[in-house]
Parts: structure tokens; sequence; C-alpha cells
């Protein structure tokens, strides 16, 4: 069983690949992700700031919105998806 690198539930069906430091920063490695948390990281943190946080999971969830994002999908099922909200910093 893969867990979401983010909220740490089973990945379901879909799932995506995301780099922890962006490609066009350098990074090769890739964590699974529901797609629901691949589109919140990027649509709070931009590749600048991935690059300078790093595999550091922690960081990421200690953002206030990602935290209550994290919060709010945790009794959620695998593939439940809603659109994104919000904007890059």
């Amino acid at each position: 069983m893969i867990l979401c690198w983010l909220c740490a539930r089973p990945v379901g069906v879909r799932h995506e690949w995301h780099h922890p430091v962006p490609r066009s920063r350098g990074g090769r490695d890739v964590v699974a992700l529901h797609p629901i948390c691949h589109r919140m990281v990027h649509a709070h943190f931009s590749n600048v700031q991935l690059a300078r946080i790093g595999a550091d999971r922690a960081a990421i969830a200690s953002d206030p919105e990602i935290a209550r994002f994290l919060r709010w999908i945790a009794d959620k099922p695998p593939d439940f998806h809603a659109p994104t909200m919000g904007r890059r910093r």
C-alpha cells in the first residue's frame, strides 16, 4: 500500500508523482501524492519555495493553509477530488 507523502492517507487508483525539489531546480527524487494534494502543494508554493524547503514534509504541513487542508482531507476516501483554490505567493 502506497501512502500519500503529504496527507499520509492510502493512495487510491489515481496518484501523481511529485518532485519535492522541483526538476527545474535539480530535483530527482519523487514521492506519491493524491492529485488533490499535489495541486494544493503547487497552489501554495512556488518552485523557488519548494526548492528551499526540499523534502521537509513537516515544513510544508506547518503552513497554516496546508495544515487546514490536511485536517479537512483527513477523513476523505483515497480517490476523493475537489477543485483546489489558492494562489501562489
